[in-house]
């Protein structure tokens, strides 16, 4: 299932560029987002079965952001490919005890992606040069 999320009037859910997803995609080949805009189904219902691909850009609200951290990482462990699109937070706890210890990579966007629609220029091509840790 295909991420579509929009920014809805909470400010807490948004919607991934389509060339970003496109471009991660073709990498990855999604096969259920556990969170997408307006679902119908709750993805960390423990009855909601994840893909083996998954991709996951959770709402920016802690307490569901982290969430969807866990239920990653518990995928994770049993063999399935879970890629988080998150905010840049290399200084919190579930960076430092939770994301860092259980992920086989991370990578950076340059720049800021620019979420609702909000193309500036060619920064789509340059956000691509990721740098992976």
């Amino acid at each position: 299932m295909k991420n579509t999320k929009a920014r809805d009037n909470s400010g807490d859910d948004w919607k991934t560029p389509d060339w970003f997803y496109d471009k991660l995609n073709e990498k990855y080949h999604f096969d259920f987002d556990p969170c997408p805009y307006k679902a119908d189904f709750d993805g960390l219902s423990p009855e909601c079965i994840w893909g083996r691909s998954n991709f996951i850009n959770p709402p920016y609200s802690r307490a569901l952001k982290e969430k969807f951290i866990l239920r990653a990482v518990e995928e994770s462990k049993k063999g399935n490919l879970c890629v988080m699109l998150l905010p840049v937070s290399t200084s919190t706890k579930i960076f430092h005890e939770v994301i860092l210890p259980n992920a086989s990579s991370i990578e950076f966007v340059r720049g800021r992606l620019h979420f609702a629609f909000q193309r500036i220029g060619n920064m789509d091509e340059k956000q691509m040069n990721c740098s992976a840790t």
